[in-house]
């Protein structure tokens, strides 16, 4: 999927450095993203959750909050209220560019922040936290021992995750005056909550705390064994998968196109790494969006089907369809077709019927389950019809591929 980077004016009027991942067809909703305390855009868990939701035709706007990252401003000036102002200057800015968010998802203490902008973001249907702390004031226990220096010196560097950062006065006065339950109890959105019972940074506890300050509709899911950023990679791309599903149902999602208005020609299919690990590919057929992996045995994270597997998917499908429109033509009394398949190499030299005698072949074993009460006559007719499939043709037939670089 394409990535779109940019610049717009946040609080404080300091240009703010975004990065919007778009699918490769229409968007069926934009989402608005905010990662955690003194992170940035591109940490694992906001790109890869950016990247699955947009395979699965959700845009998502991602940025640096003031000071963090490529974003101009100095950190020690930003504040939670700045961070929430922040938010909703990228919405305002994806509103007038694209079209404004309908999804708010944060983690972490980003989470909190988009709990308290939601109120202004007015075309946010769908709010989603992971991981968040149900009072922004729990981010100051990151620094807890820095607390009473920060207060008499006015401003303190601190090592936060291996790095430094310089904290104000201003920003423990700052944090102190938000009071997020209240906020979350007038949320007037759909709301998801996700957290790990785990998680040792954001205790369990704080997702309770938002969950039942909020009304309902309201959702919670437990992200079992992952840590609070999300480091491995099944975590974030489990995180997409329910998010994106959760909110098909509060977002207006594009309608899909009548048969009749479907063009006649092939719809193009379009492989692309996603880079979040070895082998791991979007695949994008008109309005779908799949994912391709290798399993674990051969290098990869088994996120997804491999290459052969989607090869003998496509033989079972065809196989499978071919048979039911000739019972369907045929008045045949045919409940269900099941087709199981296995690929593997053989030795020419074990296929009788086969012309190569020499070296290895490829060899697809197709079993076909038929349910109904057909005769013999008429299971033989549709085993026959199986094997006219075309995708069984093309296969069995001599194919030409045309490769060609692309610029």
């Amino acid at each position: 999927m394409p990535t779109e980077r940019f610049q717009f004016t946040g609080e404080g009027g300091h240009q703010l450095a975004a990065a919007l991942e778009l699918p490769d067809g229409e968007p069926v909703a934009y989402a608005l993203f905010a990662h955690c305390f003194t992170c940035g855009k591109d940490t694992l868990a906001a790109k890869r959750i950016s990247v699955a939701l947009a395979a699965k035709s959700i845009a998502v706007l991602r940025f640096d909050f003031t000071g963090l990252g490529s974003s101009e401003g100095d950190f020690a000036n930003s504040t939670f209220s700045s961070n929430v102002a922040d938010l909703v200057h990228a919405a305002d800015h994806l509103r007038a560019a694209r079209k404004a968010p309908s999804i708010l998802i944060g983690h972490s203490l980003g989470g909190a922040a988009i709990l308290a902008a939601a109120g202004e973001i007015p075309e946010a249907k769908a709010v989603v936290t992971i991981a968040a702390p149900s009072d922004p004031v729990h981010v100051t226990g990151l620094f807890s021992e820095h607390i009473d220096n920060i207060r008499t010196q006015g401003e303190v560097e601190v090592s936060l995750a291996g790095r430094p950062f310089r904290i104000k006065r201003e920003f423990l006065d700052d944090i102190v005056e938000h009071e997020l339950m209240k906020d979350v109890a007038v949320l007037h959105r759909a709301l998801l909550v996700m957290h790990s019972p785990i998680d040792d940074t954001v205790g369990i506890d704080n997702a309770t705390k938002i969950f039942v300050s909020a009304k309902h509709p309201k959702s919670f899911v437990s992200l079992d064994h992952a840590d609070h950023l999300l480091t491995r990679p099944a975590d974030a791309l489990y995180a997409a998968d329910v998010i994106a599903a959760w909110a098909s149902r509060y977002v207006d999602a594009a309608k899909p196109a009548k048969a009749m208005d479907l063009p006649e020609a092939p719809r193009q299919v379009v492989v692309r790494e996603t880079r979040k690990s070895k082998f791991n590919q979007t695949v994008s057929v008109g309005p779908h969006r799949l994912v391709a992996d290798e399993p674990v045995a051969a290098g990869g994270e088994d996120a997804g089907p491999g290459p052969y597997d989607f090869l003998l998917a496509g033989l079972g499908a065809c196989t499978s369809m071919t048979m039911r429109l000739y019972a369907d033509r045929k008045a045949l009394p045919l409940d269900r077709v099941t087709v199981t398949l296995k690929h593997s190499k053989i030795y020419a030299k074990d296929c009788e019927e086969c012309e190569t005698r020499e070296g290895m072949l490829d060899q697809i074993e197709r079993d076909i389950a038929i349910e109904g009460t057909l005769d013999a006559e008429q299971r033989k007719k549709l085993m026959e019809i199986a094997d006219k499939c075309p995708v069984h043709r093309t296969l069995t037939s001599e194919i030409r591929i045309v490769t060609k670089a692309v610029e």
